[in-house]
């Protein structure tokens, strides 16, 4: 089966998902929806205060007679307000982060997957030595170089993924260069331009997906880290990973100020992570799903 027919037939194998599949996309549809529409669902601010309704728990009504359907934190703020907030950085960071760490990944690895030589070599080498460090480590210290801010969380996880889409780029590339249908389009005399964008890019798109679909829960996880620890977007933003770190004082007392961004966020990777192997078996056409 060409690369181009496999293309073509992966709308069609994605029609027959299985029942998880169906479940994780509606998880992650409602995520999704919940964090852009969330001024429409909860009519609170994430970052406004009420000191008179601290450490509410979740069905309280508040002093002004509205309900705090996941309670509130120990400044006052709703959590369920907090929850939708988060929602849109982690997934404005995890979307930003992929489409660029993986258009730098991309680019990287069709050069050294297409020409080798010197070029494969040096990304290579960039990569294999990036790898030996642990991600969220590297992650950790460029945020701490740069500061917190949503920008530099997206730059010091970006740095940390492109390595990733190279590799997966560049083996697809690499199975592919020497193929009948590559070796005449040379002999034909196509430019490396049209080599790479009709015949060696199909191929990678479909791994490319996959990678891609399964680094935005990563990411996502590398984001709440880094705001757990201080050092991701500023503390007037809100994030499920500085709301978490806000509540770890007060487990005993108020567990569901950390409870509700923690379960969100583990809801949300693992459906990620059910979509990207399903994706991936959707992908291979050896595969019945």
């Amino acid at each position: 089966m060409s690369v181009n027919t496999q293309v073509r037939a992966l709308p069609r194998r994605l029609g027959g998902l299985p029942l998880r599949a169906h479940l994780a996309l509606g998880t992650v549809l409602l995520f999704v929806l919940a964090g852009l529409f969330g001024p429409l669902l909860a009519p609170f601010d994430a970052a406004v205060t009420s000191p008179v309704d601290r450490l509410l728990p979740p069905g309280s009504r508040l002093s002004d007679g509205a309900v705090a359907w996941l309670g509130t934190n120990q400044v006052g703020q709703d959590i369920l307000a907090e929850v939708l907030a988060g929602m849109r950085t982690s997934l404005t960071v995890a979307l930003v982060t992929v489409v660029v760490g993986g258009s730098a990944g991309l680019l990287l690895g069709l050069l050294a997957g297409y020409f080798g030589g010197w070029a494969d070599g040096i990304i290579s080498r960039i990569g294999d030595i990036q790898l030996a460090f642990p991600s969220l480590l590297l992650a950790i210290l460029l945020a701490g170089v740069l500061g917190p801010s949503m920008v530099n969380v997206i730059i010091a996880l970006a740095v940390t993924r492109w390595v990733i889409f190279a590799r997966v780029v560049r083996g697809s590339a690499l199975a592919v260069r020497d193929r009948e249908f590559v070796d005449s389009a040379r002999v034909m005399g196509a430019s490396h331009g049209r080599i790479l964008l009709t015949y060696i890019l199909p191929s990678c798109l479909p791994p490319l997906l996959v990678a891609a679909t399964v680094q935005v829960g990563l990411t996502m996880v590398a984001e709440a880290s880094l705001s757990f620890l201080g050092l991701g977007v500023p503390a007037s933003q809100a994030s499920w990973g500085s709301t978490i770190a806000e509540g770890r004082d007060y487990l005993a007392s108020a567990w569901w100020i950390a409870a509700a961004p923690g379960a969100a966020l583990a809801l949300v990777v693992v459906s990620i992570g059910i979509l990207g192997d399903l994706l991936r078996d959707a992908s291979d056409p050896m595969t019945e799903l």
